[in-house]
This record gives C-alpha cells, sequence and structure tokens, in this order.
C-alpha cells in the first residue's frame, strides 16, 4: 500500500481502499499540530552537533586573529620604515626610528639639534599582547637615538651601518615575526624566520 500526502492528512487512496473494511484502515494524522514539527531529540542532536562544531572551530579562530594582530603591527612597523627613508631622502636629514622595549613602543623622529625637536615626529605604541625585541649582532656600538635602540636612516636614504640588524616581534603565544635589513642595507622586509 501507497501512502499519498495532501494537507498535513496521511490517507490510503480511494483506489486502494476498495474492498478493505474500515477498522482495518491504518492509523491517520489530520490537521494535527505535530504533523510538521520537529520532535525534542531532533532538536537536541543538532544543538549538540552545533556545540561540536564550534568547540572544533573556536581555537582555530583564535589563532587566526592574534596571528592578525601581529601581521598587523609587523606591516605598520614596515610602513614606518619606508615613511623614515622617505622623509630622510626628502628633507635631507638623518631619520631615527627608535624602539622601547620596555614600554613596548616606537617611533620615528628627524635628529635635530633645535629646542622644540621634530614636529613631524611620530611616537606609536604596540597591542598589549605584543612585545617588540631589538637584535643588534653588528661589531660596533649599537645605535640610538634618546638613549633607546634607533634604526637610523641617512640622507642618501640607507640604513646606517650600526643601526639593528633585526627586530622581532612576538605575540602572547610564542609567535614571531621579524624585519630583517637586507643586505645592501637600503631597508628591511618582513620574514616569519630568523634568517
Amino acid at each position: 500500500m501507497k501512502l499519498r500526502i495532501k494537507n498535513a492528512e496521511l490517507r490510503l487512496s480511494p483506489a486502494q481502499t476498495s474492498g478493505v473494511a474500515s477498522e482495518n484502515l491504518p492509523f491517520e494524522i489530520r490537521n494535527s499540530k505535530f504533523a510538521a514539527a520537529f520532535t525534542l531529540i531532533e532538536l537536541i542532536l543538532v544543538l549538540a552537533l552545533l556545540v561540536i562544531i564550534t568547540s572544533l572551530a573556536a581555537p582555530a579562530m583564535a589563532n587566526f586573529i592574534r596571528g592578525r594582530a601581529l601581521d598587523s603591527e609587523a606591516r605598520r612597523l614596515f610602513a614606518l620604515i619606508h615613511a623614515g627613508q622617505s622623509r630622510a631622502v626628502s628633507e635631507g636629514v638623518t631619520m631615527a626610528l627608535w624602539v622601547d622595549e620596555k614600554q613596548d613602543a616606537y617611533g620615528l623622529a628627524a635628529e635635530t639639534t633645535g629646542q622644540a625637536g621634530d614636529p613631524n615626529a611620530e611616537n606609536l605604541s604596540m597591542d598589549s599582547t605584543l612585545q617588540i625585541t631589538v637584535l643588534h649582532s653588528g661589531l660596533g656600538a649599537a645605535t640610538t637615538f634618546r638613549n633607546l635602540p634607533a634604526i637610523k636612516f641617512l640622507p642618501d636614504g640607507t640604513v646606517d651601518e650600526n643601526s639593528p640588524q633585526k627586530l622581532q616581534l612576538t605575540d602572547s603565544a610564542g609567535f614571531a615575526r621579524w624585519l630583517v635589513e637586507t643586505r645592501n642595507h637600503t631597508g628591511y622586509e618582513i620574514s616569519d624566520t630568523q634568517n
């Protein structure tokens, strides 16, 4: 026997009921409020699946967001390096990109002898989950600006030979990005590895 569903009713077709006593007909559902609803068990199973999927995806999303903060800060520092080089060339002055490791801040200023200092100086603070470290591996004395480690850009756009070779940005989970000086001392590049 085949059943036809029409307007939330289960009925046997008239051709199939011919010759069958009315007391032997199967159960019928007519306009019942439960005919088109989900059962409690079905709802609990769907919610359980959503919880499992969310618990698997949450750690990956947290790492993605944390990595975005690290990449964003590396790009911001990289942009400040380019701004320092551009100002050094266009204004014909030595520019210093200083780094305060204890305060997790950095900035850009011209080396001026005036009392007012550089009116276009920039001071930036980092995200609280990140830390910056200056890695100097040169033989000479490290370059400083106001007693802080600094990268100096000369008026010809090159990097001073005593400037730090690497800057390391690290997040709270230990992931890091490096800004590494290029071999020809013309700038820095972002790297995922220390080399």
